[in-house]
């Protein structure tokens, strides 16, 4: 079977380079960064900068962008992928929009002949390379065979949300709310304990040892411990992901406070030119505030 995956970011290198690696599949990965294209290609995937240039006949295809637009884009823009793909080729969507787009999305799809399935993703550049991601997906059930090959591979868990376009992309923003909330909480206990005189790093052995720990209090703290603002995911997605919540929020009349509270922690950190590093790093609002060194800092 011949696959792509479109977008060879954090999450994007590691889903493909499973993909290569599966028996079975042959697979191609798109990236205009001639980095990203070099790793692909020495793990002996087919490496190329333009979605245009995927070997004709995908018959999957993985789009692993940031937003609609992008998505959109690198499938039916002026050099998207719809032209190399096969009549009825599966279009494997993780990119996290809202549903409104990702229902808008499919209809394009569909209309152009193909296969559509609503999967966005989780578990971060760890769970990519492990093959370990979990897919939240919707779609028909003939567009959820088609991809089937494929999540197999990427995947440790597909949740299979029903036949609805956006079913999946709802499923992500409310999996988003929890995501950006725990990561400013855990922001906020780190940054109101460096306050208050505690030792940094004896707080993190001290809360993720009780019942206050959460998963992302445990992932993301180290990085301020060790002043890491390598974005694994950067402070920017989050200022779109709780923005989505905040829209779909609204669209349902259901008010959602600690997600606006959450989003507007990562504006301001996005304000104070910090948007391109770790989202661990939105306790530069709480350092803004409050006037704490972080503990590389001295």
């Amino acid at each position: 079977m011949r696959v792509a995956v479109i977008g060879l970011g954090s999450m994007g290198m590691g889903a493909a380079l499973n993909l290569v690696q599966a028996p079975g599949l042959e697979a191609a990965g798109c990236d205009p960064r001639e980095s990203a294209r070099a790793e692909f290609a020495a793990a002996g995937g087919i490496a190329v900068a333009r979605a245009a240039d995927l070997p004709a006949g995908t018959e999957a295809v993985v789009v692993l962008v940031v937003n609609r637009a992008q998505a959109e884009a690198a499938l039916f823009g002026p050099e998207g992928a719809a032209p190399r793909l096969a009549p009825g080729a599966a279009i494997i969507v993780s990119a996290t929009m809202a549903p409104t787009d990702a229902r808008a999305l499919a209809a394009q799809a569909e209309a152009a002949g193909f296969l559509y399935v609503d999967a966005p993703v989780s578990g971060g550049a760890v769970g990519a390379r492990a093959g370990a991601l979990t897919v939240m997906a919707s779609g028909s059930a003939a567009a959820m065979a088609k991809a089937r090959p494929v999540l197999d591979v990427v995947a440790k868990k597909v949740w299979y949300l029903g036949e609805a376009s956006g079913m999946g992309a709802t499923m992500k923003v409310v999996h988003q709310l929890l995501a950006g909330v725990h990561i400013a909480v855990a922001a906020e206990a780190m940054a109101l304990g460096i306050k208050a005189g505690i030792e940094p790093r004896t707080l993190f052995e001290v809360v993720t040892g009780a019942a206050g720990n959460s998963w992302m209090f445990e992932n993301r703290m180290p990085h301020v411990l060790d002043g890491d603002e390598t974005p694994r995911s950067a402070v920017d997605i989050f200022v779109k992901d709780l923005g989505l919540v905040g829209d779909m929020a609204r669209d349902v009349a259901f008010p959602a406070p600690l997600a606006a509270m959450a989003h507007q922690l990562f504006v301001s950190a996005r304000a104070q030119g910090h948007g391109g590093k770790d989202d661990a790093f939105v306790i530069r609002a709480y350092q803004a505030l409050t006037s704490i060194k972080l503990p590389t800092e001295g």
